[in-house]
This record gives C-alpha cells, sequence and structure tokens, in this order.
C-alpha cells in the first residue's frame, strides 16, 4: 500500500457497521486506520463504539446549519482536518450533497439493505417483503448524486423465507454487512478497486 488509508465514518444510529469494520482494522484484515466517526445524532451510539477503541468521535448537529450544503461543507472540512481519504457512511441517515462528494470523488462508500438496483432508499426489507421476492440480499456501493444509484462494488444475497417479518429479515441481511461492508473497504484500501462507468472491476 503506497499510501496509508484515513478512514472516516459517518454514522446515525447504533453503528454495528462500523464495528464490523473496527474489528476486520484491529485483527489485521484491513490494513487501514479510522481516524474519525461522525455523527449528525449527538445519542448515536456509533459514536460510543468509537470511543471505547479511542477513536475520535465527532457531533455535528445538522439543525444548526442553515442547509444541506452548509452542514457538509462543515463535515467536509471536519474530515479533510482528520486526513480522511475514504468516507464510509455506516447507517448515516442523511441525503449527502454534490458539495461533499465532490470533495472525496469515487471515495465515499455506503451499504445498502437490498440487492440494488431494487428497493433503493428507505425500508428496503418491507419493500422487498411488500413485492414478495423469494431473494433480497445487500449491495456496498460507491456514492453518487441519486439515491443508492452509485457503482455497485460487492452484493451478497440473502433468501427471503415465508414467515419472515421485517425484522427477522433485516437481521438476516445485517450478518451479511457485516462481512461485505468490511470486505468492500479492504479492497479499496489495497487499492484493487476501478471505477469503468457503471463497473467496478475488482483486480
Amino acid at each position: 500500500m503506497a499510501n496509508a488509508v484515513n478512514i472516516g465514518v459517518l454514522v446515525s444510529g447504533n453503528g454495528s457497521n462500523l464495528q464490523a469494520i473496527i474489528d476486520r482494522i484491529e485483527d489485521g484484515t484491513i490494513p487501514a486506520r479510522i481516524t474519525c466517526v461522525i455523527s449528525n445524532n449527538a445519542g448515536a451510539y456509533g459514536l460510543q463504539r468509537a470511543e471505547k477503541h479511542g477513536i475520535p468521535a465527532v457531533h455535528m448537529d445538522h439543525r444548526i446549519f442553515s442547509g444541506r450544503e452548509s452542514y457538509d461543507t462543515a463535515m467536509v472540512e471536519a474530515l479533510k482536518q482528520y486526513d480522511v481519504n475514504l468516507v464510509v457512511l455506516a447507517g448515516f441517515m442523511r441525503i449527502i450533497t454534490p458539495v461533499f462528494l465532490d470533495a472525496f470523488p469515487l471515495a465515499v462508500m455506503n451499504i445498502h439493505p437490498a440487492l440494488l438496483p431494487s428497493f433503493p432508499g428507505i425500508h428496503a426489507q418491507r419493500q422487498a417483503l411488500d413485492y414478495g421476492v423469494k431473494f433480497t440480499g445487500c449491495t456496498t456501493h460507491f456514492v453518487d448524486a441519486g439515491t443508492d444509484t452509485g457503482p455497485i462494488i460487492m452484493q451478497s444475497v440473502v433468501p427471503v423465507l415465508p414467515d419472515d417479518t421485517e425484522e427477522s429479515l433485516s437481521a438476516r441481511i445485517q450478518i451479511e454487512e457485516h462481512r461485505v461492508f468490511p470486505e468492500s473497504v479492504r479492497l479499496f484500501v489495497e487499492g484493487r478497486l476501478t471505477v469503468d462507468g457503471r463497473r467496478v472491476i475488482v483486480s
């Protein structure tokens, strides 16, 4: 790895995917470090997870900013202060603006609890159940200006069982999220991801 990768993680809630990435960094699977965790929610458990592992935890309340662009500008400034060159959205419940994306081109990664392009947006598990699909799963992708429309990095398939509820399906998808998200981060850190149009090529 020619240049060390510093990861900034954005969370709004529990941060279980953050924990999965922290675990893989600490066991040596991902040769990088998380230099900061930022949340728009002061009560996000993800901030406590960061503190437990000695990672700077920053609360930035979006409500005190005039709009999305001004908030994103402030977040970019904060991430730059921590020398971040990969941003990971681990349950960050806000729309990212072009102001943010332009600062980290093809270096903002998200995970979505469905097999994109199916069921974008919120309540993806409920959408899958309502539609009656037999399989769903999770998708890691680079973030673009659309809603869950960026180039796909990895996907994992989860069967939908006849007696599934939104909660039971979400729990099984999350098991795969905790495997696929750290692996996608590792591939980025190792310089093995190339984007060609809509295709992400793994070397």
